[in-house]
């Protein structure tokens, strides 16, 4: 079988903006896929308001992620490189693997183990799939279960533990089950969880991107999380950190992939207070993006009672959220709306209602009332003008030129 070449790249994989192989295809209103970083430049660098393939208007700018094809990329990728001509699997795959025995034979029976794991991390670059095939991710989890246990007495354990994780982020580990289920281990997962509590800025950064691309193949890692509520403060602090943008990113990343399905992790999330720290970053948070998977995070802990409770009590919860609330129907918009929604709904109190008046919250429902079309958004703006309405309307900064208007 020949390899897979540039030429033979099939067409669909190409973004129809820079003729590139996609990384992170996304779909517009439109239906035509691009990939991320050029449809954003296109819409929100160059502000941009027409699908660049079709020129058609657009009327939202909802980038819904293309799984289906970004798998597609990923298997012609993998065949691609398995299928690269080899001169011959003695001189090749068992000279590689040759050499990857007598590293990790070094590093096994030296107790200074950082100079053998940053030769790993090398071949590791350079050789992959014969580190996956060769038992490399054993051997690096060997070392972070030695480190599990030392981590109290040496500093050189913790070194190790760091360089091994470096070695890890750059395998593509991501479809190969044995890998998936050595990282899962616990005496793999919690070196990495102390790794992101102690460790410099790049090991924080190499534990939570490895341990968000496992938890994605076994969603349980991140379900553990609530066992140790300094993995959310640990986590909440990255978030907050103004050096490290990427760091922050992550940090949040992780955040949202461990409160998606388990309320366990959101009320330790809460303890932690994250919901204050949410709040706080709001009002800097300029890019769409980063706003709105911090309004996510935000919703998904207001659904518990806790997170509506911690949110109430901020005085600039409601501020902050109705700051990114605009009259259009976009992602931000949306969750600022149900955030409000699940606040006024369910914790109704006197300083919530004065508050959303206060800020110019209530202006802001109204003009989303009268959107043109049906959406929940304008549904749930609709359900808050008439639970508050009368309450509202005997407050003198209720704008008059909404008196007479009547729900």
């Amino acid at each position: 079988m020949t390899s897979p070449t540039e030429s033979e790249l099939p067409s669909i994989f190409r973004c129809p903006i820079s003729f590139e192989i996609m990384e992170n295809p996304v779909t517009i209103a439109t239906g035509i896929t691009y990939d991320l970083q050029s449809i954003e430049k296109w819409l929100f660098t160059y502000k941009k308001t027409t699908c660049p393939a079709t020129m058609q208007p657009l009327h939202n700018f909802d980038l819904i992620p293309n799984h289906t094809l970004k798998n597609l990329i990923l298997s012609w990728r993998t065949q691609s490189l398995l299928s690269k001509p080899k001169p011959s699997l003695s001189s090749s795959f068992s000279s590689k693997h040759l050499e990857l025995t007598s590293i990790l034979a070094t590093m096994d029976s030296s107790p200074f183990k950082v100079n053998s794991l940053k030769k790993l991390r090398s071949f590791a670059a350079d050789n992959p799939l014969v580190f996956l095939s060769s038992n490399g991710v054993e051997a690096l989890c060997r070392i972070l279960k030695q480190s599990n246990t030392d981590f109290s007495d040496e500093f050189a354990p913790f070194r190790a533990c760091e360089e091994a994780l470096g070695v890890l982020k750059n395998l593509p580990f991501d479809n190969h089950d044995a890998s998936i289920g050595l990282l899962s281990k616990p005496d793999s997962v919690n070196p990495m969880l102390t790794i992101l509590q102690r460790g410099s800025a790049e090991a924080r950064l190499d534990a939570i991107t490895i341990l968000k691309r496992i938890s994605k193949a076994n969603p349980s890692i991140t379900s553990q999380f609530h066992q140790d509520i300094d993995v959310f403060k640990s986590l909440l602090d990255l978030l907050s950190d103004e050096v490290s943008a990427k760091l922050s990113t992550s940090s949040l990343d992780l955040l949202l992939q461990a409160v998606a399905t388990s309320k366990a992790n959101r009320l330790k999330a809460i303890e932690a207070g994250a919901v204050c720290v949410l709040i706080e970053l709001l009002p800097d948070e300029a890019g769409r993006q980063r706003r709105d998977k911090t309004l996510l995070l935000l919703k998904r802990l207001c659904e518990c009672a806790e997170g509506r409770l911690a949110f109430a009590d901020h005085r600039m919860g409601i501020a902050a959220v109705a700051s990114k609330i605009g009259r259009d129907h976009d992602l931000g918009t949306k969750l600022g709306v149900k955030v409000l929604w699940l606040v006024c709904s369910f914790l109704p109190r006197k300083e919530v209602v004065e508050g959303m008046m206060a800020c110019g919250a209530v202006k802001k429902l109204f003009g989303l009332i009268h959107v043109d079309g049906q959406s929940s958004t304008k549904e749930k703006a609709l359900s808050m003008v008439r639970m508050h309405n009368d309450a509202w309307r005997q407050n003198p900064c209720f704008p008059i030129e909404l008196r007479a208007v009547r729900y």
